[in-house]
Parts: C-alpha cells; structure tokens; sequence
C-alpha cells in the first residue's frame, strides 16, 4: 500500500500556504504546495493514496470546480475545503456533493489536523479495501492462482492486477522455479485476450537453425526442407498472448527482428513479401540480468529498453518462507486430485524441517517434493532426509525466530487437520479459544483456508 499521509495543498496566499503545509510536515505528512488549481490534476490517479486540502477562492479555477474535476478521476479522493465566512453555504453544498469537509477560517491547527488525519485514513482504508475486492475477485477467478500472503507476493498480486488488462509488453524476471510462466498464464487470464489463444514458446530450448521458422513462420518452398506452408508462433497468437520464456536465450539476429515486430506489430513469413499485422501482446521472461548482458554486447540494448516498460519481479521461495505451509498443502491436494491416492498431512516436525530449507529450485522443487510424498510418502522421498540435515543450519534465524516459525507451523497444520475447525483445533492443541483467536491473529492464520 502506498503511502496515504500525502496532501496536495492549494492557497493562493503564500504565507497562508507556507504555515499549512509547515503544520503538515510536523505531522510527517508529505505536502504538495500549488498556488492555483492548475497542474493538480495531472498529480492525481485512481491509486493515488493522499488528501486534497484547497482554498475555495482560487485564482483562475475556482476550488469547488476543481473538486468536480477531481472527481471525475476518483470520487473517492478525500476533497476539504478551506472557506471563509461568506463561503459557507457553498461548502455544505460541496458536501452534499461529496466533498469531505470543510474548515472556516480562521482554525486552530489541531482541529485542522484532526481532519485531515481522518480523510488521510479513510484514503487508506478505501485503497486497501479496493484492492482487497480486486484480490479476491482475481482468486477466485478460474485460470491459475498465485498463491502466498507474504509481502513480496501481495506486490506481485497487485502489481499483476493493476497491468494485466492494460495490453502493455511486460518482462516477467524471477529464478529458475518461481513461476514465471504461471504469472504470465495469470496475466492472459486476467486480461481482455482471456478468451484468445495463449502460446508459449522456450527459447533456450528451439535450436538456432529454426527458430526463425518457428517464430514468423514461412511459405511453401522458402528453403529446403519447406515443403508446405507453417504458421509461425507470433501468427499462431494473433489476438492473444505470446510468451517468450528465458528470452535471453534469442539468437541476436532474431532479437533484431522480434524488436521490429514489438514496434510495428507486423511481420512477413519466412520467403514471402506480404505483411501481416498483428494484434497480439507479448510477454518474456528471464532468470538473468537482461541489463547486464546488454551492457555486455549479448542482448541488445534497444530491445531490453523496449521489453523493460513494464516489469515484474518474482521473489525466490527463500524470501517468502510464511508461504511454504500453504504452498505444501495446495500442491499436496492437487497430487491427491491428480494420482487419486489419500495422504496424511505432514508432521508439524516435518513441516518446520521444510521452512529451514533454502530452496534453490524455489516453488517447483516444492511442488515435486509433495507430488513425490503424495505417491510415496516420507519413506519413499529421500529429499527429506537432505532437507532435515540443512536443519541443522537454519542461517540467521534467532531462537524466538524460530519457535515462532515452529508455533505458526503447528498451527497451520492442526487447522489443516482438523479442516478449518476452530473448535477441534481447540481441543487438539489444548488452547482457550481467545488464545487460539489471538495467535491466529499474530500470525495472520484464516480458518477459511484450511477448509476442504
């Protein structure tokens, strides 16, 4: 969440503005100062986290009609109205209209400040619970999921969300492991091209000799072996979504002619003069430093600037460990779907074995490890074993840090067990249910997760 305490300040009296905003700084607000309406507007969006405090006696644009125009961005945006005695029945009729309050001049400086604190923490809340709607209407959309709770993955999901249905090109950067190619799967589902093809091509994987083939396609007699017409990837996904996996693997010659594409959305098959225009959006991704190898001569620079207008960072499993418990059981439920075997949950000691372990080939090492304990259990996934001997090197956890991780793990698990039930969690773990409820809430557990 962005910061709220922000305030875009507008009086035309300079001395008047300098002792407001002065109040405001000593309140830690981040102050915006204008002398006119003109120029606020193009500072404000949708997700824009501040308050706006003017003067209704502007020069030039009034403060009332720059309060209709900020609400044609967002209505929702906290207006106060600074007034004068003569200016009051129009600030009650601001009101009606929905602006947030007003003031009368003169004002003491904590009255002043107690509203504007209120309106800062109505934008906070009103951000916060747009989008949480946002987060749950993506979640249980069908198509792919991304699942976790920690921090790192709240900003993935957000981010995803604010450009998904955009049409922007997006770089999609994380480890081998991450997901990359199920956040890109994420962002097609969640665009306008959900109903549109979705084609995924590895470039590390298409041999050099053809990939220019594979890529634009080419005619009836273009070389050698053409023996019939092929329709080439970036055609194949006309009016959907092209992923480009480990793009850093693109021969040069084949970067050049992917930017050309990217910056005219048209393109000839291999051994033919005729244009074809496209209507696609293109995704890629790397586990490497695109800017990097730019700066050293093996991936151009002018396409890395031109993929590199959006991008999305996904964090290695290692910095999101709090989601390891429910990524386990997620995979464990999809394993027992798939092979239609039943399976135990794991050992609180098992569990907590897991959350030691560094994970170096992120979520699709977990995933394997508990589609393999699904068919064989823990006698039959030697992995175990080498997880449980990184345990006893658990890195720069503290003590307390770790018998909370511990704690939190036992819970998750006896919620999981016990499906959600927080009455059967009280009486296997032997806790008063205010001490269950406020350690749920420590630690940010929902029953409704763990329900089956």
């Amino acid at each position: 969440m962005p910061d709220s305490k922000q305030v875009i300040l507008i009086d035309d009296e300079q001395a008047v503005r300098m002792a407001i905003s002065q109040t405001l700084q000593l309140e830690d607000f981040q102050v915006m100062e204008f002398a006119s309406a003109q120029g606020v507007i193009e500072k404000l969006s949708l997700d824009w986290s501040g308050v706006i405090v003017s003067d209704i006696n502007l020069p030039g644009k009034s403060g009332l009609e720059l309060f209709e125009d900020v609400k044609k961005i967002d209505a929702e945006i906290p207006f106060i109205l600074i007034t004068g005695h003569g200016d009051i029945s129009m600030a009650v009729s601001a009101i009606r209209d929905g602006a947030y309050d007003f003031i009368e001049k003169p004002f003491s400086n904590e009255d002043f400040l107690e509203v504007v604190r209120r309106a800062s923490e109505k934008r906070r809340l009103t951000l916060e619970n747009r989008n949480l709607r946002l987060e749950l209407v993506a979640q249980n959309a069908p198509g792919p999921r991304i699942i976790g709770n920690t921090p790192g993955i709240h900003r993935l999901r957000q981010a995803l969300l604010h450009v998904a249905d955009t049409g922007a090109d997006i770089l999609i950067q994380g480890e081998t492991g991450t997901g990359k190619e199920l956040v890109a799967r994420y962002i097609h589902e969640h665009s306008s091209r959900r109903g549109r093809t979705f084609v995924a091509i590895n470039c590390g994987a298409v041999p050099d000799s053809i990939m220019e083939s594979e890529l634009f396609g080419h005619e009836k007699g273009a070389f050698t072996d053409a023996k019939a017409q092929r329709i080439g990837k970036l055609e194949h996904a006309n009016g959907g979504t092209l992923f480009l996996d480990e793009i850093e693997s693109m021969p040069m010659s084949m970067q050049i002619r992917l930017l050309r594409v990217l910056e005219e959305r048209r393109l000839e098959r291999l051994g033919s003069n005729t244009s074809i225009d496209l209507d696609l959006r293109i995704l890629a991704a790397t586990k490497v430093d695109l800017k990097q190898l730019s700066e050293g001569g093996t991936f151009r620079e002018d396409l890395y600037y031109r993929l590199n207008v959006v991008r999305v960072d996904i964090p290695p499993l290692r910095e999101r460990k709090d989601d390891i418990s429910l990524l386990w059981q997620h995979f464990c439920l999809v394993a027992i779907a798939q092979y239609k075997r039943e399976s135990e949950p794991l050992s609180a000691a098992r569990m907590h074995s897991l959350l030691s372990y560094d994970w170096p080939g992120n979520v699709r090492e977990l995933r394997n490890l508990a589609e393999r304990y699904v068919l064989m259990g823990e006698a039959g996934s030697f992995e175990f074993d080498q997880i449980i001997i990184n345990e006893n090197n658990p890195g720069v956890m503290t003590l307390p840090e770790q018998l909370e991780r511990f704690e939190k793990t036992l819970l998750e698990q006896e919620l999981l067990r016990q499906k959600g039930s927080i009455k059967d969690t009280m009486d296997a773990l032997g806790l008063p249910r205010k001490t269950l409820y406020d350690k749920m809430r420590k630690y940010g557990l929902d029953k409704d997760i763990y329900k089956q």
